[in-house]
C-alpha cells in the first residue's frame, strides 16, 4: 500500500516564514520504522578489493556499517530542526552488485516515539557510502554515490509510505 500524504504547508516554518522546530509534545508515541537505500559504484579493481576484504585500510563494509549507525544517532547534531531521538532499532546491510561493480546500502531505523526516523535512515545510508568512498579513494577516486532515497516508512499520523519504484 502506498500513501503519499502531502500537505500544502511546510511544518518547519511559522506563519511568517521563520524556521522552527516542530512541536511534537502533544503527539502520542508510536512505533515508527524507516528504510532508505543508496548505491556506490566503483571501479572493478576497487570493487574486488572490497569484496575480498583486501583493501589496505581494512574491513570496508564493517567500518561503513559502524559509521552509518553512529551517524544515525547524531542526526540532530547534523541537520537543523531535527529532534534528538532514542533509536531502538538500527540495521545496515550491503548487497554486492557484481554486474556493475557497485554496492547497494540499505538502512532500517526504528523507534517508539513522537516523530519519524526518515532522516536517520537517509543519513545512515549517506555516511555509510561516504565511508566506503573514504576507505577506497586511494584505489578509485571516480566512485559515484547515487540514488539515495526513502524506500518506506511506517507509523505516526501520516501512516505508511512505500516508494513505488525501489
Amino acid at each position: 500500500m502506498t500513501e503519499n500524504n502531502s500537505t500544502s504547508t511546510f511544518t518547519h516554518f511559522d506563519s511568517r516564514g521563520n524556521a522552527r522546530m516542530v512541536d511534537v509534545s502533544e503527539k502520542s508515541d508510536s512505533v515508527r520504522v524507516a528504510e532508505a537505500k543508496g548505491n556506490i559504484k566503483m571501479s572493478p579493481m576497487a570493487y574486488e578489493l572490497v569484496k575480498s576484504g583486501s583493501m589496505a585500510k581494512g574491513d570496508v563494509l564493517g567500518i561503513a556499517r559502524v559509521a552509518g549507525i553512529m551517524a544515525a544517532k547524531k542526526v540532530d547534531e547534523l541537520i537543523p530542526l531535527t529532534h534528538p531521538l532514542m533509536i531502538t532499532k538500527m540495521d545496515i546491510s550491503f548487497v554486492l552488485q557484481d554486474e556493475d561493480s557497485s554496492i547497494d546500502i540499505v538502512a532500517t531505523v526504528g523507534i517508539t516515539g513522537k516523530t519519524g526516523v526518515e532522516m536517520e535512515a537517509l543519513t545512515a545510508v549517506s555516511i555509510s557510502a561516504l565511508t566506503i568512498y573514504d576507505m577506497c579513494k586511494a584505489v578509485d577516486k571516480s566512485m559515484i554515490i547515487r540514488d539515495i532515497r526513502l524506500l518506506k516508512k511506517s507509523g505516526g499520523k501520516s501512516g505508511t509510505y512505500i516508494r513505488e519504484t525501489r
